[in-house]
């Protein structure tokens, strides 16, 4: 033991904290531990063992009161971002551990754009069509037709219009696109200050070409698209989800994708992250999947490493944290 103050850095999975932050002088008064793999009981514990701070990469790790009482050292806990849906701030509130956070970044952009990298490699087949040194084909003579569809003058069909809904209304738009729009609160003005209509969900569902899911999970959201939602959809849909997993019934999604309605799927949001091996998506022809990249981005690392390291400083040095929570 050194003597020092241990601080633990979890779920840095793209190594950005680590290569972003300056740990000079963090390092000088205390031990730090990076880790960029996954980790849950037994080897989460190990690595949380004596640790004094711990800082969350968004809420890849839940950081529940169990676990905050297996660690009586626990003082700190900053989080990227402004908001983490798994940590319990009264159990760290009850136990009296001080909780601060990062800004975020222009994560809402990076969210938008990676909406858009999947409807687009979705609609035109890009991984199927890729030239790389192990698929060198330009064309497969003996397959199946190819022939991508266009956009244009095509339904997109937005659940939720907040920040990023909102932005990727305008990029449909821009495409030629008729947008429509539904949320629990959803009004014909606000839809059609994004140059959106407003329709009723069965509305939306039965007759978008592309939907694409960008709402905050509620208790009046999560699992709205259910078995029943989802066989309205076209065949020809594609069905895209940067929000998050609880949206969707996964098990119904599955069984939907399936049987084709919707007609393909892009994902970048799982119930379970990493998303497993074994996962039924993965034996699936018809989707799309990337490993939860939305807001992933080097502004949006940037700026979550300059206020991990601001945090760090004050509360080694005995200083008023920066964005901490009130108890």
């Amino acid at each position: 033991m050194s003597g020092k103050p241990r601080i633990v850095v979890l779920d840095d999975w793209e190594n950005g904290l680590r290569s972003l932050v300056d740990w000079t002088a963090i390092g000088r008064q205390a031990d730090v531990d990076i880790h960029a793999g996954p980790l849950a009981g037994a080897g989460l514990l190990a690595a949380l063992r004596n640790v004094a701070c711990v800082v969350l990469m968004r809420d890849r790790t839940p950081m529940t009161g169990e676990l905050m009482r297996q660690l009586p050292g626990l003082r700190h806990i900053v989080f990227t971002g402004t908001r983490n849906r798994t940590l319990d701030l009264q159990a760290a509130a009850d136990l009296g551990i001080q909780v601060s956070h990062t800004d975020w970044g222009p994560s809402k952009a990076s969210t938008c754009e990676m909406t858009w990298a999947l409807i687009l490699a979705a609609v035109r087949r890009l991984p199927s069509i890729a030239l790389t040194p192990a698929r060198a084909v330009w064309r497969d003579a003996g397959g199946a037709p190819l022939l991508p569809a266009v956009l244009h003058g095509e339904r997109l069909g937005l659940v939720g219009l907040g920040q990023i809904g909102a932005r990727v209304a305008a990029a449909g738009r821009a495409l030629g696109m008729d947008v429509v729009a539904w949320s629990p609160h959803m009004t014909p003005e606000r839809a059609a200050g994004h140059g959106a209509q407003a329709v009723d969900l069965d509305t939306l569902l039965s007759t978008s070409r592309v939907v694409s899911l960008h709402l905050v999970p509620a208790d009046g959201t999560r699992g709205l698209l259910n078995r029943e939602r989802l066989a309205l959809m076209r065949t020809d849909s594609l069905l895209v989800n940067t929000s998050r997993a609880e949206l969707v019934d996964t098990e119904a999604l599955v069984q939907a994708l399936r049987a084709g309605r919707p007609g393909f799927g892009a994902f970048d949001v799982y119930d379970t992250e990493p998303l497993p091996a074994a996962h039924p998506l993965l034996a699936l022809p018809n989707v799309l999947l990337t490993p939860h990249y939305g807001f992933v981005s080097e502004p949006v690392y940037r700026e979550f490493a300059a206020g991990v390291q601001r945090n760090l400083l004050a509360w080694l040095a005995g200083q008023a944290v920066p964005n901490t929570l009130a108890a």
